[in-house]
């Protein structure tokens, strides 16, 4: 039995190799393909969502130059119009009505005259 146990430890072991630098074994692909369609499709959710945005925001700013150019129009008709009625009260005085009905040759009939009750 001492020989046999002496001739065992002689013999050798198939030689495993070492290696001293052994890193874990590397998964393939650490990302799978269902979580590569979810993080695309996210991302792009995400950059229509940012276009819908802009997009709006486009068109609320075209508004907003709209409504400013027709209430810029609207101050002008109204600084006409207040113009205007300016104009016509000038016009519409007594002495200048006088004055034309005299150059056109009309005399103040005093019988002929009728006072019109104020408005």
């Amino acid at each position: 039995m001492a020989l046999n146990a002496r001739t065992e430890t002689y013999i050798q072991q198939p030689a495993v190799p070492q290696n001293p630098s052994r890193q874990p074994a590397r998964k393939k692909g650490l990302i799978t393909k269902g979580e590569k369609i979810l993080y695309l499709s996210f991302v792009a959710v995400c950059i229509l969502c940012a276009l819908l945005v802009l997009q709006n925001q486009s068109t609320i700013q075209a508004s907003t130059q709209e409504i400013q150019t027709i209430e810029q129009s609207v101050n002008e008709i109204a600084k006409q119009n207040t113009d205007l009625s300016v104009q016509v009260s000038e016009l519409s005085s007594y002495e200048r009505i006088w004055s034309k009905a005299k150059e056109l040759g009309l005399k103040l009939n005093e019988q002929n005259v009728k006072v019109v009750p104020g408005q």
